[in-house]
């Protein structure tokens, strides 16, 4: 079923396909747009996750919406969430600095809203190695790893060498000049040496979390 409007085909199908509802991308959509196909998901029993919202996007939303959620750092609406996974383990979304943590939250928050279990570890980026070393046991503890880096983007190398679990890295657009938007993080995590690591695009913090969401769900289906 897809409720068609003049502007939007939700898919009301995604959830028995792909494993989860579909997620309202925000930037360009009026807040009218936002709120309607709030609704179109509401009404067929899904959650409501938004991404990339802005207040009066919120705003809008909460007026129809009593149980709706803003988060502010991560930029995102829920309303409800999926039912709770079953997955054995948590996913740990680890962030390099506090100006990466925009990106790092949306993939939390994401995540939060799929039913998995998160584990934020945030500010230990390699300019100060021993506090990821403090958290070692931590990550090692997660079924999935989230790794959001800026600057010369190299976390997610470094996190990858000390475990042996899936490590999904996030280069965000944080650096200075050379830094190019993000690029230099991008395409340092592209050509990493470390195995097992899997990479987004620039600022991706909800491809990550999907992809996260879809070890787990693996992991879930294999332990039943």
């Amino acid at each position: 079923m897809s409720p068609d409007t003049a502007f939007a085909r939700v898919d009301l199908d995604r959830a028995s396909r792909c494993g989860r509802a579909e997620t309202i991308f925000c930037p360009g959509k009026l807040a009218s747009e936002v709120v309607a196909i709030a609704a179109a998901l509401r009404a067929a029993g899904q959650p409501v996750l938004a991404t990339r919202a802005d207040h009066a996007q919120f705003s809008a939303v909460a007026e129809v919406f009593s149980d709706a959620v803003w988060h502010d750092r991560a930029r995102c609406i829920t309303i409800g969430r999926c039912a709770a996974s079953t997955a054995p383990w948590s996913a740990g979304v680890v962030c390099a600095g506090t100006s990466d943590l925009s990106v790092a939250d949306e993939a939390a928050v994401c995540l939060e809203a799929f039913g998995q279990r998160v584990e934020r570890v945030t500010d230990v980026g390699v300019a100060g190695l021993h506090r990821l070393l403090a958290e070692i046991d931590l990550l090692r503890a997660c079924g999935v790893l989230i790794v959001v880096a800026g600057m010369e983007g190299t976390l997610p190398s470094v996190v990858a060498g000390l475990v042996d679990r899936p490590v999904i890295a996030v280069p965000t657009s944080n650096g200075y000049g050379a830094n190019l938007g993000g690029l230099s993080a991008l395409l340092a995590m592209l050509t990493s040496c470390a195995s097992r690591v899997t990479v987004v695009n620039i600022d991706n913090g909800f491809g990550a979390a999907c992809s996260a969401d879809a070890i787990l769900r693996l992991a879930a289906e294999a332990r039943a």
